[in-house]
């Protein structure tokens, strides 16, 4: 559903995740210039302020906002495969449409992940265990709330999201999901003649266990590492309020690179 008409009042927040090289500047003047009130900072800085809408440029600017939990609505810029992002040389028309309010929200998964009752954080790419040492092959179980989904052998294992299906999931064998069909769990590595991966319900919390390790295996969520994994642990992944994307005509489409 397209957006209402903003006013010069409307405010944009800017992420800037302090990244080494990178500059907000053209974007804080083609929000100017397009009469909206630009604010930047860290996510959490910028939501503090309460912005009509954010932008977010690059796919760890993407994250940060990602990870707060926050529904108002994002612009990804320059992200990548998976998000709608738009290209660096249609940005400043599509930030003219953001600050109008001429945009579509479109809807993107995100998952809490828990490590037993520890809060693991919000993915909203990929969630992965693997070995610490390379080529040390355990054991992982995957279930769904319909029941035991697979067991099988493998270095890890990765369970992705549409937004995130294209990067380390693709990599593993994984397909790349379109929006709303769920999330896809692929091994890593897998010690098996025929290499298998499943894809899930979209509204259903998916559990996985370590069942055996040959060596210590760490969890990430969407690349931030959150330690070491016993065996017979339970890592939930449950929905939780989508990430909401704001989407222009200059947006790139899901498959594009």
């Amino acid at each position: 559903m397209e957006c209402g008409q903003g006013t010069e009042e409307t405010v944009i927040g800017i992420i800037d995740p302090g990244e080494s090289g990178q500059t907000v500047e053209h974007l804080v003047e083609s929000v100017e210039e397009s009469g909206g009130s630009p604010v930047v900072g860290t996510a959490t800085a910028v939501l503090d302020t309460e912005p009509d809408a954010i932008v977010a440029r690059g796919e760890a600017a993407l994250l940060s906002a990602g990870h707060t939990g926050t529904t108002v609505p994002i612009m990804p810029v320059v992200v990548g495969a998976g998000t709608r992002s738009v290209p660096e040389d249609a940005f400043e028309e599509a930030l003219g449409r953001l600050v109008s309010g001429r945009f579509d929200r479109v809807e993107r998964c995100r998952y809490a992940v828990s490590v037993g009752e520890e809060s693991a954080g919000l993915a909203i790419s990929d969630t992965m265990l693997v070995t610490e040492e390379p080529a040390r092959i355990s054991e992982y179980s995957i279930h769904s709330a319909r029941g035991d989904v697979a067991r099988f052998r493998a270095d890890g294992l990765v369970v992705a999201t549409p937004l995130g299906s294209h990067g380390y999931a693709a990599a593993a064998g994984g397909p790349m999901l379109a929006p709303g069909t769920g999330v896809v769990a692929v091994p890593i590595a897998q010690f098996a003649t025929d290499r298998d991966s499943w894809v899930l319900g979209a509204h259903e919390a998916v559990r996985l266990r370590v069942k055996r390790d040959d060596g210590p295996v760490e969890l990430l969520v969407d690349d931030e590492r959150h330690g070491v994994v016993e065996p017979a642990s339970d890592i939930t992944l449950t929905p939780v309020a989508p990430l909401q994307l704001a989407v222009v005509p200059e947006s790139d489409p899901c498959w594009t690179n």
